[in-house]
């Protein structure tokens, strides 16, 4: 055995120098540095760039050139970063041609003839309220709306809609009507000493304007509808573009330049102030003083009991007062005794770790200010390299507790460990990509990109998982705190509320209460294409998930062993992990509430992810409740004396 050891220890050293090598080489393929301050002179040319465009109706991304839009002479596609192919972005050239501070009315792009099917296109995408998305100087294109009822302030929306449908000209018939010119203003601030300047904001306003011209067209031709002599756009007719087959369509734009008071530093705040953020604030402090607050509460009343029941056990008793002895002393015999299906638990709490360690260390980024929204795709790129890194602890934390339940094969806990979870996450993973391949979708996941998820999985994961398995069972076994007896104590018939599926359900009620306000606003981000941003009061919404994890768990753990019912390992872990069912629920009422999915597809996209999801949420809550249980317990059983 030792000399399998220390020739396992001996492959693993070279596999770990092998895997960090790859670990190198895959992170630097994979991130892109976010987009330092760039000073433009006076007729500099700024490169416009396309991205996907977005429906919150379907849920599914498109490529921009899926539609007849105007091209330039050579597509060509952006370095991405891998979080960005998997959110469906296809960052694309831009036929538009900008020059730094230089002013241009009704730039004629191109004239397109729709046909039978690129009619059809553009009307699917108008019906599904698709969303044309660009980017300047890695600035997101937003279109500012009135608030409305006399408020000076404007929402600021994330792209513009390829167009608009409704009834035109007394005609009681649904047309569609395409934006096709597009009133661009870029702001910039101005430095005085070198009179260099710097892109601080990206708008536009879209029009549908049919255009018209005299004689037949040719690239010098004058439109009526558009004159850029007298900088001012003509539409006097008020005549939109209709969508039609056989319709010519001419695409325009306007460029205009405006100085602005807002630094370099401080350009990203308008995108991030899209929500009202009183009211979000509000609603986080609110909920975080709750939880707090019951939380306080039930650790103060788990304190002030178990010190009275420790006291009274370690009193000097006589024979007598020993045998009338009740509660959860009774059942040191059977409290550690190892439960069933041990292997599936302890491969549940290594998920778990993996999670944790995930989920930690991306907040601690986010809140460092790695994963801003500027660095588009960073988040998701960080959470999956953080995933396959933390392996090694999912191998560590699952083998250590395989050797407390006396297990000796460490080498099928960590195989087990390494792919059960991804597995299944795996399985709705690939069934959601082929659904969105189905759709030709930009979302779908190229082969390039799926195979560097399967290289993260098998060549980096795998092999950390058994690394940490190894390291774990290598260190001596944890002895618990009193001997179990040979044969197993008979469980008394229990009270209602002490049924464990009753109590299971009672314990995940809190867990989603700390989090369930800001999960919607999660969702709201996720879901209808906003930006979050908030990491710090989102990191202290996690801690404060991780108390109530902990103290309801135990408060259940404690009453159940008073009742003399010692099967606490899989309740401690399912206790707090039930919270995960209520997030699912939670899911389907924003779904049916929130979102305007009507296309099967979609909503399957939607309850698949928020599946992986709550999953994700599932191991995560039950191993903090199953290590503060498991903790709870050692503490009280080595703390009183036991005959």
């Amino acid at each position: 055995m030792d000399m399998e050891l220390r020739r396992i220890s001996e492959t693993s050293r070279s596999a770990i120098v092998l895997i960090l090598l790859l670990c190198v080489h895959v992170a630097h393929s994979f991130y892109l540095p976010g987009v330092a301050p760039q000073d433009f002179e006076k007729g500099d040319e700024l490169k416009v760039k396309v991205n996907k465009l977005t429906s919150i109706k379907t849920q599914l991304p498109y490529s921009y050139y899926s539609l007849p839009f105007c091209q330039p002479k050579k597509i060509v596609d952006s370095t991405e970063n891998l979080g960005e192919v998997l959110r469906g972005d296809r960052i694309e050239n831009a036929p538009y041609s900008f020059k730094m501070r230089e002013a241009q009315m009704c730039n004629v792009l191109c004239r397109v003839t729709l046909d039978e099917k690129t009619a059809k296109a553009f009307k699917e995408k108008i019906d599904d309220e698709y969303r044309v998305n660009m980017i300047l100087d890695n600035l997101p294109l937003v279109n500012p709306v009135d608030r409305g009822l006399g408020s000076p302030d404007v929402v600021y929306q994330i792209g513009y809609h390829v167009g608009l449908k409704g009834q035109y000209a007394g005609s009681k018939e649904q047309k569609f009507f395409i934006h096709n010119h597009l009133a661009f203003t870029v702001r910039y601030h101005r430095d005085v000493q070198t009179d260099s300047a710097r892109i601080v904001g990206f708008e536009v306003k879209p029009y549908s304007i049919k255009h018209e011209y005299d004689g037949k067209w040719s690239e010098k031709t004058r439109l009526t509808t558009c004159d850029p002599h007298t900088k001012r756009l003509v539409v006097s007719s008020l005549t939109p573009q209709e969508v039609e087959p056989k319709k010519e369509i001419i695409f325009t734009y306007d460029v205009d330049f405006q100085e602005s008071e807002v630094k370099w530093a401080s350009r990203w705040d308008a995108y991030l102030l899209m929500n009202d953020n009183q009211i979000h604030w509000f609603s986080i402090v609110n909920s975080l003083m709750i939880v707090l607050f019951l939380s306080g509460m039930v650790a103060m009343i788990m304190l002030r009991t178990l010190y009275r029941d420790i006291s009274r056990y370690n009193e000097l008793e006589t024979q007598e007062e020993a045998q009338e002895e009740t509660g959860w002393k009774l059942v040191h015999g059977d409290v550690f005794r190892i439960p069933t299906n041990s292997d599936l638990l302890c491969v549940y709490v290594g998920t778990g770790v993996q999670c944790l360690g995930m989920v930690f260390v991306t907040m601690i980024f986010a809140m460092l200010g790695f994963l801003s929204p500027s660095n588009r795709g960073g988040l998701m790129t960080a959470m999956l390299l953080l995933w396959v890194f933390m392996g090694l602890f999912a191998g560590y934390a699952s083998s250590r507790l395989y050797k407390m339940f006396k297990g000796t094969e460490w080498k099928r806990i960590a195989f087990r460990t390494a792919f059960l979870f991804p597995a299944v996450v795996s399985s709705i993973f690939f069934v959601l990509n082929a659904l969105i391949w189905g759709q030709k979708s930009s979302g779908a996941v190229p082969f390039g990109t799926m195979f560097a998820l399967i290289f993260l999985w098998f060549g980096i994961s795998v092999p950390l998982v058994f690394v940490g398995a190894y390291l774990g069972f290598k260190k001596p076994a944890v002895d618990d705190p009193v001997k179990t007896n040979k044969i197993p104590r008979q469980i008394p018939e229990q009270a209602w509320y002490m049924n464990p599926v009753f109590s299971i359900l009672i314990g995940g009620i809190l867990p989603f209460g700390a989090v369930f306000i800001e999960l919607f606003f999660i969702l709201t981000s996720i879901w209808l294409n906003q930006f979050y941003y908030i990491f710090g009061f989102l990191f202290l919404v996690f801690v404060i998930l991780i108390v109530t994890c902990a103290e309801i768990t135990v408060v259940l753990c404690y009453f159940q062993l008073c009742s003399e019912d010692y099967l606490w390992w899989w309740r401690s872990y399912l206790t707090s992990g039930s919270s995960a069912l209520y997030l699912f629920l939670y899911a389907a009422f924003y779904f049916h509430t929130k979102l305007q999915i009507t296309k099967l597809v979609s909503a399957m996209l939607y309850f698949g992810y928020m599946l992986i999801a709550s999953c994700a949420f599932f191991v995560l809550t039950g191993t903090i409740g199953f290590y503060a249980c498991l903790w709870f317990t050692r503490l009280i059983y080595s703390s009183v004396k036991i005959d």
